[in-house]
């Protein structure tokens, strides 16, 4: 039994976040001019409320084609959208915004992070790397916190 530590082995969200901290140092990563003000998807009444919103969704995406990789613009569309408020009418399942994944993924493939298959996107051995190292130093931190998770 190996105690390689990856991905799978600690909270997403957590994850997400160290990696957007790393995404933030990539020159090949930066938001496009109208990232101020677009909307993520037809179903939002208003964009993102973080600044960094840009790097959060490209370090979300590079997770999501890690464990569920390949994966297209339109399987992502499906998973970032939501229901639209439509009055009184009822709601609706909405798909979000395919530039902002497009872009995104052209921007990920442009640093070496994911990389064009038969179908869809894959993880690269790059991205991969990053993801594998940035879960290595969360699960440490986590067992510094709660030493019963040591033998894990």
């Amino acid at each position: 039994m190996s105690n390689i530590t990856t991905v799978y082995d600690v909270p997403a969200d957590m994850l997400i976040d160290v990696v957007k901290e790393e995404l933030k140092n990539d020159k090949n990563l930066t938001p496009p001019i109208w990232a101020t003000f677009v909307k993520t998807g037809s179903s939002r009444e208003k964009g993102p409320d973080q600044n960094d919103w840009w790097y959060i969704r490209a370090a979300s995406v590079m997770r999501k084609v890690y464990v569920y990789g390949p994966l297209g613009v339109e399987t992502l569309r499906v998973d970032y959208g939501g229901k639209k408020n439509r009055g009184v009418k009822p709601e609706k399942f909405r798909k979000s915004s395919g530039a902002v994944i497009r872009k995104i993924f052209s921007q990920l493939e442009k640093g070496g992070y994911i990389q064009k298959a038969e179908k869809g996107r894959v993880i690269s051995a790059h991205g991969m790397s990053l993801l594998d190292k940035k879960a290595s130093e969360i699960k440490s931190q986590i067992a510094v916190e709660i030493p019963e998770l040591k033998k894990y």
